[in-house]
């Protein structure tokens, strides 16, 4: 199989996490990003195009005020594993002394997450939290832990809800690991 029929990927895919399981896990998310940083104001910034669909599922249970922009920052220019880091687009909005919540799709093995956190720090952030709609238990020692995680996956590729495989299906609602 090549990875140019995206039905057959689809079809010979497992599913990991049902549209019902992550729309919960959005819900707890929401709830637990409130307690922390319902008072903070907090600079929102999503990581392009991954976590679109994620930010836009948890954005509206986050009712308090915030300030929105984004990044974008990429390893995997549609392959199935991580390359150099990219950065396609820094934040437009200062970070200085912000409190900035960054919302990723995966995080998997930990580079391009904390390499986010690092340069937001330098750039002046007060605290950077992250929150990633899926953590992979792969058992590697990551460089970073997020402080929101809304589903632990499989240490296989995942796609589905903003996490493409070779471009493809970011726009289901589940999660899939990519048939062996």
């Amino acid at each position: 199989m090549t990875h140019a029929d995206p039905n057959q990927l689809l079809r010979s895919a497992e599913l990991v996490a049902t549209a019902e399981e992550v729309q919960a896990c959005l819900e707890r998310m929401g709830v637990e990003i409130a307690e922390r940083l319902a008072t903070a104001c907090p600079l929102v910034m999503p990581v392009m195009g991954g976590a679109v669909v994620f930010a836009g599922q948890l954005l509206p249970r986050l009712e308090f005020p915030l300030e929105f922009d984004y990044l974008h920052v990429t390893r995997y220019r549609g392959k199935t594993q991580g390359e150099a880091l990219e950065w396609v687009v820094m934040p437009r909005q200062s970070v200085h002394g912000r409190i900035v919540l960054v919302l990723d799709d995966i995080l998997d093995e930990g580079e391009t997450l904390a390499a986010i956190r690092d340069k937001l720090m330098d750039m002046g952030a007060r605290r950077v939290y992250c929150a990633v709609l899926a953590d992979k238990d792969n058992g590697l020692d990551k460089p970073i832990r997020a402080d929101f995680v809304g589903l632990r996956v499989p240490d296989r590729f995942v796609f589905g809800c903003g996490m493409d495989v070779y471009g493809w299906w970011r726009n289901l609602p589940a999660i899939y690991a990519l048939g062996k």
